[in-house]
């Protein structure tokens, strides 16, 4: 008689690999300690997924689509660029494993940072240039503005803002809020009224 299919598997094994991932770093992190955190044997997580790299990946574009929904939660489906900005700097700030891979922090990300080959994070920063192109069409940026430069220019200052306290000093969150508010205003001087 087969066993019983565990409800939510995959989301489980997410949830445990995260637990893990971020108290211990990807390096360190086993399957087996996936599976004991989900609460399944070990073949249930292979189940699911061929290997390590590949949870690490599926917690990446969990990730992702958690911070687009919150930030669209924020603001809606059509927002305003220095709006869009805040929130999804918001909403980065206060997601622990998405911060450490937009910041490629090696503790939590471990060698995956760098055998990352296939282009992810061009890929991102070149979905980013394609939504300002396309706020531009819609009138909404001034088409003169290099979609390109300014897409660098916001992921540069994200950057900044998350490590921020770790190179200057302990900043409280009210200090990275207004921050953020100031790039955004930064941003909205792009706008078209």
């Amino acid at each position: 008689m087969p066993r019983p299919l565990v409800p939510n598997r995959r989301e489980r094994i997410l949830d445990a690999a995260e637990e893990l991932v971020l108290a211990r770093g990807f390096d360190a992190m086993s399957v087996a300690s996936i599976a004991e955190g989900a609460g399944i044997g070990k073949g249930a997580v292979y189940l699911e997924f061929p290997g390590k790299n590949d949870i690490l990946d599926a917690l990446l574009q969990r990730g992702t689509a958690r911070l687009r929904e919150r930030a669209r939660a924020e603001v809606g489906d059509r927002p305003r660029l220095s709006a869009a900005y805040r929130a999804s700097a918001r909403a980065l700030r206060d997601d622990a494993l998405m911060t450490a891979a937009f910041l490629d922090d090696r503790g939590v990300l471990g060698a995956h940072v760098t055998e990352v080959e296939h282009g992810r994070y061009r890929e991102r920063h070149l979905g980013v240039v394609e939504w300002l192109h396309d706020l531009q069409r819609r009138g909404e940026i001034d088409e003169q503005v290099d979609a390109e430069a300014l897409a660098l220019a916001l992921s540069s200052a994200t950057i900044g803002l998350l490590s921020a306290a770790r190179l200057l000093g302990p900043l409280s969150s009210e200090q990275l809020e207004n921050a953020i508010d100031t790039v955004g205003r930064m941003a909205a001087s792009f706008e078209r009224n």
